[in-house]
């Protein structure tokens, strides 16, 4: 836990910025230890933890499974989202500003939290996500409701080449009138990717337009692949 968080302090976030801007992603690197990794990729089969199971076939989302976290979540988990939470809003109302989105988010995760609770988004949404071989996730946007944070963290908690192969993480951008431009983030165990939930402000020659993103994860060619995500918004 102490790890994580401390690893968030010495973050540059002008960098980050500068790469959201850019890429549309950025990558965290080593934000959590190889302990940390095993441990949350380990308590995948404890139910007692999660409120929800999802078998992605069943829903023609992809093939593999996930579980939500219940309340309360994990430490580190908690401590991930509250730490990770104050950098991200200054570029989520910059971004909401640009595209002319009137919605601007609180300085503090409790607040934003409070925010969606009111609302009736009262369900966690921080995730562990299973893959085995062959299994894959299609391209999608993590909504769950009214009131939406513009961006979300995902970790990888398995070792490529050695826990399994394949398995990339795939964003993808839709720009009006263009064909969709695809981005594969390259993550070791630990690292993190920041990216839009939905949509973000690109330059263009007649100012800022919004483009719409998806992300997802390619075809595992072997082992097993185990994910965090960090959802900052709740689910109705």
């Amino acid at each position: 836990m102490a790890d994580a968080i401390s690893s968030t302090s010495t973050i540059r976030w002008d960098t980050i910025e500068a790469e959201l801007d850019n890429y549309g992603c950025a990558i965290l690197k080593a934000v959590l230890s190889k302990a940390q990794c095993e441990g949350l990729a380990g308590g995948y089969p404890d139910d007692n933890q999660f409120r929800k199971r999802i078998v992605m076939a069943r829903h023609g989302f992809g093939r593999g499974e996930y579980k939500y976290f219940a309340h309360p979540l994990p430490d580190v988990i908690s401590n991930l989202r509250q730490s990770l939470y104050p950098p991200l809003a200054g570029i989520a109302n910059r971004w909401n500003e640009l595209m002319g989105i009137d919605v601007r988010y609180p300085d503090q995760h409790r607040a934003f939290i409070e925010r969606c609770h009111a609302a009736g988004q009262n369900r966690p949404t921080p995730l562990l996500l299973e893959y085995g071989e062959g299994d894959y996730n299609c391209l999608h946007q993590d909504i769950y409701g009214e009131h939406v944070f513009q961006l979300q963290v995902a970790f990888l908690l398995s070792k490529p080449g050695e826990d399994f192969t394949g398995g990339e993480f795939v964003l993808t951008e839709q720009r009006p009138r263009m064909q969709s431009r695809a981005e594969i983030v390259p993550l070791l165990q630990g690292d993190a990717v920041i990216f839009p939930v939905s949509q973000r402000p690109v330059k263009g020659t007649r100012g800022y337009y919004r483009v719409n993103m998806r992300h997802g994860v390619s075809r595992l060619r072997s082992g097993k692949r185990h994910t965090l995500g960090i959802i900052f918004h709740d689910s109705q």
